[in-house]
């Protein structure tokens, strides 16, 4: 049995707790690692991020199994789990660091995130302009320990409680078939 060639995908869709809770539960998924990248000091902290002068997203590193689920899905599910029209902001979390982005691995993902991009604006699936970045990932750094699996650690702290359990819910709803066994409790 040969063991399947994982890929990576680095997107920032606000708060890496949110995004890492999304794909936590999408079949396919190996792995998600919260993180910052994108910006232009060495190793930076979090409260270093959160001042916005870094130049770093918060973003999850995304690894799966492309047999299982492609990149263009796993922007699909990206795209409809954040908004990818507000500048520099989710919600009320507002900065550089809650920018949307794609952060490419190569050419062809540069390539299909341009292309998704362009699909979604001509069917008119935002009623405003989409403000993603997309840039090359760069050096991803992981996050402190605490931030990581931060949601499955602390599913009733307020902000998991208010923000990414409806975020949840409504992905649940939307994408049902690309929930992993878990997500659906079976």
């Amino acid at each position: 049995m040969t063991t399947p060639t994982l890929e990576r995908a680095t997107l920032a869709g606000g708060c890496f707790w949110c995004t890492e809770a999304v794909f936590q539960q999408v079949r396919g998924v190996k792995s998600v690692l919260s993180g910052y990248t994108g910006g232009s000091i060495a190793d930076p902290t979090y409260y270093q991020v959160c001042t916005g002068t870094t130049g770093h997203a918060e973003a999850a590193q995304v690894t799966y199994d492309p047999s299982v689920i492609s990149y263009r899905e796993i922007l699909e599910v990206f795209f409809a789990t954040h908004d990818p029209t507000t500048l520099n902001r989710q919600g009320h979390d507002v900065g550089t660091q809650y920018r949307s982005a794609v952060f490419y691995h190569n050419d062809a993902q540069k390539r299909t995130a341009e292309e998704v991009m362009v699909q979604m604006k001509t069917q008119g699936v935002f009623p405003s302009p989409i403000v993603t970045q997309i840039a090359p990932v760069g050096v991803f750094y992981p996050a402190e320990e605490y931030h990581r699996d931060y949601y499955r650690r602390n599913p009733e702290q307020g902000y998991c409680q208010f923000v990414i359990s409806p975020k949840l819910a409504k992905f649940r709803q939307h994408f049902a078939q690309k929930l992993t066994t878990a997500a659906t409790g079976g």
